[in-house]
């Protein structure tokens, strides 16, 4: 699994198809959420609801990141052939989630 992460883009406004939009307390900015997109080619499985089911399975991983995450990343997930043989559970996806955005740096204080 390998993470894309673009970051904030600081003094520019966020882009307009964004439609939600949070007001940082301190600096009195629009703030909007992070955006993330799961990707998984059909070179990982042949099968559609192999596919499905690892996509379900990410997204439950980031649904709980997500009070950790910082705003306005952009966030890319691309799945690996080798996820499908593995038969990986929430736990590994977890783990190695976690890995990766804080190498990219992108939990609220880098922790």
């Amino acid at each position: 699994m390998t993470l894309r992460a673009l970051p904030p883009c600081n003094g520019k406004s966020p882009s307009s198809d964004t439609p939600y939009k949070k007001r940082s307390k301190r600096t009195g900015e629009n703030l909007s959420p992070s955006r993330i997109g799961i990707s998984i080619s059909t070179k990982v499985s042949k099968k559609a609801v192999v596919r499905n089911r690892l996509k379900r399975q990410i997204a439950a991983v980031f649904y709980e990141l997500l009070p950790k995450l910082a705003p306005e990343w952009r966030l890319v997930v691309v799945v690996k052939p080798t996820a499908a043989k593995q038969e990986c559970g929430s736990k590994q996806f977890l783990q190695e989630l976690e890995q990766l955005l804080v190498k990219a740096e992108v939990f609220n204080g880098h922790s």
